[in-house]
Order: structure tokens, then C-alpha cells, then sequence
């Protein structure tokens, strides 16, 4: 509960009693490697900040195909943020691709916090901010960046994450094939033979 404490006082002015309360209304949760926080179809009762571990949130069309949205490790948060809040059957899976340690929120425990801590609304505009910032991003390389680019921005932005996936996962998130992909990656190790 320290790593969150720390990441709630870095965002919001709180009172350690405040503070000891917010914290006090997540309950922890060790999700295994390969297990799911959330199922597509199912109702997201519960958001969930990353203690630690790695997840992938996902969409499977209806011929198969998964096509990878997002990852979350350490100080992200996941959850289906449609169906959490208005309880409604989800439209993505969210899997953990490590073992992982996870703090849970109640939609009830969330809307309590927000009556009895109005602070805490903050922390979650800013974390909303900040989803929504990601998310503008991803729709905006996915449509107007060469694969390259998204391959190359994936790298610069998150570092943490890269070597922590797989080629296949990595594929999926860049909508390409994994053998387009290893031919990618290869052309831009390549040394320039012009020089």
C-alpha cells in the first residue's frame, strides 16, 4: 500500500487520515500470469491500480483475431472504463501477461470516496486526463503513422514495456504481422550501406 500512497500524495494534497481512508477502500488482488481481470461480455465491477506485473487489455474479433489496445504495468491503472461505470458487459479482455499484484475499487467504493472525499475527485480527472491523452495518441498513430513509426514510437514511449513483450504481442498492438514485424525490425538494424 506504500507504492500507492506515494502515487495519490504525488497527485492530490491529502491528509494522512485522507489519505489512510482512501487507501483503506482497495483490496488486493494477486492475479497469475495468464489469468484474466476481465472478460469481454462480463460487467467491470472492479478498476484496478498496478502494484506490479503486466497486463494487456484486448479486443478478439469475430473471425479471431486479437488486436492488443493497451498494456498497464506498475502505476497504470485497468479496467473497461465504459462498462465500470455504467455496468455494462464489456467490450474487451484484460489478461495478466506476468504474475501480478493488483489494488481493486468497487464502483460503490469509488462514488463513497468521491461523497466523503471530494479530493479525490481530482485524482481521478487527472488519472482520466491522463487515459485520455494515451488514448488520443494511439488513435492518432494508428491511423496517420507508417508502421515504422508506430514501431519506433513504441520504443520511445515505453521503454519499460518493450522488453517485457513478446514479437506476436508487440505485432498486435502495431496492427501488423509478426512477420512484418521481424522484417521491420531487421530494416532499421540494418547498417546504412550509403555511409
Amino acid at each position: 500500500m506504500e507504492q500507492f500512497k506515494e502515487f495519490v500524495k504525488q497527485r492530490i494534497n491529502v491528509s494522512e487520515e485522507e489519505l489512510n481512508d482512501i487507501v483503506s477502500r482497495y483490496h488486493v488482488r494477486k492475479i497469475k500470469k495468464k489469468e484474466y481481470f476481465l472478460r469481454a461480455g462480463e460487467v467491470c465491477h472492479y478498476e484496478a491500480y498496478v502494484v506490479s506485473g503486466l497486463f494487456k487489455s484486448f479486443y478478439v474479433t469475430a473471425d479471431g483475431i486479437e488486436h492488443i489496445l493497451q498494456f498497464a504495468i506498475e502505476d497504470w491503472w485497468v479496467g473497461d472504463i465504459a462498462s465500470f461505470n455504467y455496468q455494462e458487459p464489456a467490450l474487451q479482455n484484460i489478461q495478466a501477461l506476468e504474475d501480478s499484484v493488483v489494488l481493486t475499487l468497487s464502483k460503490t467504493d469509488k462514488d463513497k470516496l468521491y461523497e466523503d472525499h471530494p479530493i479525490y475527485e481530482k485524482l481521478s480527472r487527472i488519472m482520466a486526463q491522463r487515459a485520455q491523452i494515451a488514448s488520443q495518441h494511439r488513435i492518432i498513430s494508428s491511423i496517420g503513422f507508417t508502421a515504422q513509426e508506430r514501431y519506433l514510437d513504441f520504443i520511445k514511449r515505453y521503454p519499460k514495456i518493450y522488453p517485457r513483450i513478446s514479437n506476436m504481442q508487440l505485432a498486435s498492438y502495431l496492427g501488423v504481422t509478426q512477420e512484418f514485424l521481424s522484417r521491420l525490425k531487421r530494416q532499421i538494424l540494418k547498417p546504412n550501406r550509403n555511409s
